[in-house]
């Protein structure tokens, strides 16, 4: 984060992050580089499918993803650009959930008609998603191997 604050002493110091997103985790809602996502600390209250929430992973790992299953202990994430879902985030894990996020300058809320009309869809074809990603890096891969770069 930069001046030696932590994504947890940030919040708790000034009750909300702005950051610029990393990664490509959350494509295409979020682009990295050139969009804002922006939280606020996480209550009591448990996360609900579609939060997307920002959880640290030891040792300082921390990740923005998309709650997709609520269990009786925990909670079950992943990227909206991911096929490998994150299993065992816990509430204590949470720092934050995403309230909103800002791109070509403009602040969205999560309450929003089209953010919430998008993460109905992501949601409903996850499957045929993360179906059609391994099809693609299983094609690339394939490609790379009959038709290797040559190096000059």
């Amino acid at each position: 984060m930069g001046d030696g604050l932590t994504y947890e002493s940030y919040l708790d110091r000034f009750g909300r992050l702005t950051y610029r997103v990393v990664g490509t985790s959350m494509l295409p809602l979020l682009r990295q580089t050139r969009d804002l996502f922006i939280a606020e600390p996480k209550t009591e209250a448990r996360c609900k499918v579609g939060d997307v929430a920002l959880f640290r992973r030891p040792p300082d790992r921390y990740i923005l993803h998309r709650v997709i299953a609520v269990n009786e202990r925990d909670y079950t994430t992943l990227g909206d650009h991911c096929v490998r879902p994150e299993y065992g985030v816990t509430d204590a894990d949470i720092l934050a959930v995403m309230t909103g996020y800002v791109r070509n300058g403009k602040e969205h809320s999560v309450t929003e008609r089209g953010y919430r009309l998008y993460t109905a869809f992501w949601l409903h074809t996850r499957g045929v998603r993360v179906f059609l990603f391994r099809v693609r890096f299983a094609a690339a891969r394939a490609f790379r191997t009959i038709f290797p770069k040559k190096h000059a």
